[in-house]
């Protein structure tokens, strides 16, 4: 087998295959987990809106958990959440709590 050239090489960072996240779990490596308290939440999916990783699960229009195999634990989520009467429906938590 011959070795390719560099400009033969795919550029390194792309994602070449549209709609591959999914194969992909990295979740484990997070320091921090976003904890939801649903009675706080007003469903207005900022969380969804601003979450780089699609790690929010929305069913029926509504926030519903989240999916802590593709969570990184970057925290916007919780930044970003508006939450009810001043208190905010999520938080983030030590993964080893």
């Amino acid at each position: 087998m011959k070795a390719k050239s560099w400009r033969e090489l795919p550029p390194g960072a792309v994602i070449l295959d549209a709609g591959n996240a999914r194969e992909v779990k990295t979740g484990s490596w997070r320091t921090f987990r976003p904890i939801w308290v649903e009675e706080n939440c007003s469903h207005c999916l900022f969380c969804w809106l601003f979450c780089p990783d699609m790690a929010v699960i929305v069913k029926d229009g509504k926030m519903a958990g989240f999916d802590y195999d593709y969570c990184k634990g970057c925290g916007i989520c919780a930044f970003e959440c508006p939450g009810k009467k001043g208190k905010k429906a999520i938080f983030m938590e030590e993964e080893s709590k």
